[in-house]
């Protein structure tokens, strides 16, 4: 189907007036776009607020299913740790002290969580991208606008991805990245001994790891070598399989590799609240992306 304009115009003239019916649509677009600015920055605003050191804060529940390797709970305010002392550990490579059944995890003073102070961050990121499209830079100019939807389409994704956490690229290497020192629990850890929180899913995860020296062939899990005649017998566990197995670290300068893992989550209210809203913002910036690059004539780039 096509259209044709009576009484008929130049080639030039048609041209011209394509540009200018373009103009005024964007400009029309981008005073709708600062209108729904200010919706994109009250979200992002209670985004900031559910992360706000907020009295009594989230209290969340850390329990291994099937078993009493971890039993507890912790108190998460903003973006730290403040609370942790009821968590209970039972690990068989893991001794107890003198005259107590379990290895007693008590947080005395307040332990940072780098994922959400770096969340913070992106979302403190993203409100000044909003105030400098709304009133630094000029709300009418089409490149300026679409590179500041860009801009804060990528930091909104990253914010995203860093509450969903699971990779090392995100969480850091828990070798790398533990963030404690001698004063963050009540009694020194064994050099053998790590427990690493980090955030997984909009969930608050505890890693417990314990270590002994790299693992050869022989002593490998699997191997028949390996195991003690209670063990071949049936009348002792087999050593735990996870998947950290056949891996040497070096941790606090020690190459070592990790005889039991055991991991537990719980999932956070007021963090699963700012994923929501998060993938909420992302759409509708991406979809203000779309509207403003066809005006513009340009190409998606599939973000």
């Amino acid at each position: 189907m096509s259209a044709a304009i009576w009484p008929p115009i130049s080639t030039d003239e048609l041209r011209r007036k394509e540009e200018e019916t373009l103009a005024a649509e964007l400009e029309w677009l981008l005073d709708l776009l600062q209108e729904d600015l200010g919706s994109l920055k009250s979200g992002l605003e209670d985004c900031v607020a559910l992360l706000a050191p907020r009295e009594p804060g989230s209290t969340l529940v850390l329990s291994s299913l099937r078993s009493e390797s971890v039993k507890g709970f912790v108190t998460r305010v903003g973006t730290r740790i403040v609370k942790g002392k009821d968590i209970q550990l039972r690990l068989p490579t893991l001794p107890s002290p003198r005259s107590l059944p379990s290895y007693p995890l008590r947080i005395q003073n307040p332990l940072a969580l780098p994922q959400l102070s770096h969340l913070l961050g992106l979302l403190n990121q993203s409100l000044d991208i909003i105030d400098i499209s709304t009133w630094t830079g000029d709300p009418r100019n089409g490149s300026f606008i679409a590179g500041q939807l860009r801009l804060l389409c990528d930091t909104i994704e990253e914010a995203r991805q860093t509450l969903k956490g699971g990779t090392e690229a995100v969480g850091g290497k828990w070798w790398e990245t533990d963030g404690m020192d001698d004063n963050t629990f009540s009694l020194p850890l064994p050099s053998t001994f790590s427990p690493h929180f980090s955030i997984v899913d909009a969930a608050l995860a505890l890693t417990i790891r314990t270590f002994g020296p790299p693992t050869t062939q022989a002593d490998h899990p699997l191997s028949l070598a390996s195991l003690s005649i209670r063990t071949r017998l049936g009348l002792a566990a087999r050593p735990q399989v996870h998947d950290e197995l056949d891996q040497v670290f070096t941790y606090r300068g020690e190459e070592v590799s990790v005889k039991e893992k055991v991991r537990v989550e719980s999932q956070d209210p007021s963090l699963m609240a700012v994923m929501a809203k998060l993938s909420a913002l992302g759409h509708s910036i991406a979809s203000w992306r779309l509207k403003v690059g066809i005006v513009m004539g340009e190409e998606a780039d599939g973000s």
